[in-house]
């Protein structure tokens, strides 16, 4: 049997070593290093405001015959739920008398107002997107035309891709298709009421703020 004071020498012996270990483990864990902070994704949220250019024509072909040159402004808010980007725009386009033909003439689309809803995804400075919306188109006399119909109103989708740089601007690309439907004219071979078709792809500039 061990005598008491080999017992209190193993456990003193014994404490000591438990604290070292203790202590060992401390300085290990003080030595952990922290997680890099994740970069945020850009955040397509808030107002903005723009200018846009491109080509109209009555046909999917922007290089067709009767085609206008296009030009405008836009302003619009998006919010932003993790990817999802939602939104709403409101623009105004000189159409540039693009041609749209007509029972017995031709009519020439002038001025465009739209209001729109956006829905695409965030891919972090890449915006895909979406959109629909309410057109008014203001038709002028063209070729033999007797009596234009003036502002008609029709429906509008179409996509697009935006990019984001510094100094809140941005740049894309964008299609619409607008279908104004009944536009009644009067020619020299009577009136007539004819659904129209028309196709923008366009190119703009955005400042949010």
């Amino acid at each position: 049997m061990l005598s008491i004071n080999t017992r209190l020498a193993l456990s003193a012996a014994f404490a000591v070593l438990l604290s070292e270990a203790v202590a060992a483990a401390d300085l290990d864990n003080s030595y952990v290093k922290a997680p890099y902070p994740q970069p945020t994704a850009f955040d397509w949220g808030g107002a903005y405001i723009g200018g846009h250019a491109g080509v109209a024509s009555s046909h999917l072909n922007p290089f067709s015959n009767g085609k206008g040159l296009a030009a405008g402004a836009q302003a619009g808010y998006n919010f932003q739920f993790g990817s999802a980007v939602l939104g709403a725009e409101v623009e105004g386009t000189y159409m540039g008398g693009t041609d749209q033909s007509v029972r017995g003439g031709k009519l020439d689309e002038q001025w465009r107002l739209a209001a729109k809803a956006k829905a695409g995804m965030g891919l972090d400075k890449t915006l895909v997107y979406g959109t629909a919306g309410y057109a008014m188109t203001k038709f002028e006399n063209g070729n033999n035309i007797r009596r234009s119909p003036g502002w008609e109103g029709g429906y509008l989708v179409g996509g697009g891709i935006e990019q984001a740089f510094g100094n809140g601007l941005s740049a894309k690309v964008e299609y619409n298709y607008v279908m104004t439907p009944d536009v009644k004219t009067t020619t020299n071979a009577g009136t007539t009421r004819t659904d129209i078709d028309s196709h923008v792809i366009k190119a703009g500039i955005n400042l949010r703020f």
